[in-house]
């Protein structure tokens, strides 16, 4: 049987540690920027022109409709083989790129969610007013559009938080590759249900506070 769980746990706390800031800080960039670029897709798939609404929409299915994993393959192999000059470039960010594209698509389905749901009658009386599309789209659609938002932003990075784990297929150091620098230390099984119990807290514990947000945010209602 060798070490058991806590000795284990115990002994190399620090590894899981860092490991887990590694996936919570990964995590946080994705969303972060997938955020900004989502928004961006879902306006544009908004966007009464048909031809770039579709442009968006195939992104968004693109993205949604293939494993991240391969995602992560074709961003970390191919284009490095593709385009020369960005060999220069640190592989840990071809990586992070293709968790921001996944992200984005997800987030741009969300925001365009949010945005459908605001009652259309808002939208044509702030033009009635004489309000353009856009001072309409900042001042009244989207104030109420984020608070639809926000409990679902909370949702895609608890996902983030478990689709992470697979940055350590690329040798990034977050919580799943810790099992990598223990295997060189004879342990199997020991590190592998030690990740998978602080995966559940951290999720657990991050679901709460996005159930909390929801709460708050339907009692201002």
């Amino acid at each position: 049987m060798g070490k058991g769980i806590f000795e284990v746990l115990f002994e190399y706390w620090p590894i899981f540690l860092r490991g887990l800031a590694g996936t919570l800080e990964y995590s946080f960039i994705a969303v972060t920027l997938g955020s900004i670029l989502g928004a961006v897709v879902a306006v544009i798939h908004l966007s009464k022109n048909k031809f770039v609404s579709f442009i968006a929409s195939v992104y968004v299915n693109v993205l949604r409709g293939t494993p991240l994993l391969v995602q992560m393959y074709i961003s970390y192999y191919f284009l490095p083989m593709a385009f020369p000059v960005l060999n220069k470039i640190d592989k840990i960010y071809f990586v992070m790129f293709a968790l921001i594209l996944n992200s984005s698509a997800y987030v741009a389905e969300i925001i365009r969610s949010g945005i459908n749901a605001v009652d259309s009658g808002q939208t044509e009386a702030a033009r009635s007013l004489g309000m353009t599309k856009g001072q309409t789209m900042l001042r009244i659609v989207l104030p109420q559009a984020i608070k639809n938002i926000l409990p679902a932003l909370g949702n895609e990075y608890i996902a983030m938080v478990k689709e992470t784990s697979l940055a350590g297929t690329f040798m990034l150091y977050e919580l799943m590759y810790t099992r990598t620098i223990l295997a060189n230390k004879y342990l199997v099984w020991q590190p592998q249900m030690i990740i998978a119990g602080i995966y559940l807290i951290v999720t657990l514990v991050l679901s709460f506070g996005v159930k909390k947000m929801e709460k708050r945010l339907s009692v201002s209602d």
